[in-house]
């Protein structure tokens, strides 16, 4: 009985962590970014290149072939 609490105290806080980076996401002005590698779904292991705003982490565009290549040269 006590692991099934625990688990869901650690599920209800993990909602509320999610909600809140979700939150921090939307009012991000994403002032900066950068190209960066992430995993293409949270169940992958596949990962693709995204530009990802450097506050709050979202990724929030698509980059160029050029752009890509000269990341993968790195």
């Amino acid at each position: 009985m006590w692991k099934s609490n625990k688990v869901a105290d650690l599920l209800d806080k993990k909602q509320k962590i999610e909600r809140e980076i979700k939150n921090i996401q939307k009012d991000c002005k994403h002032p900066t970014k950068t190209l960066k590698q992430i995993r293409e779904r949270v169940d992958s292991h596949t990962t693709i290149i995204r530009w990802v705003c450097d506050e709050c982490f979202l990724p929030i565009g698509y980059p160029n072939n050029e752009e890509q290549q000269n990341y993968l040269k790195q």
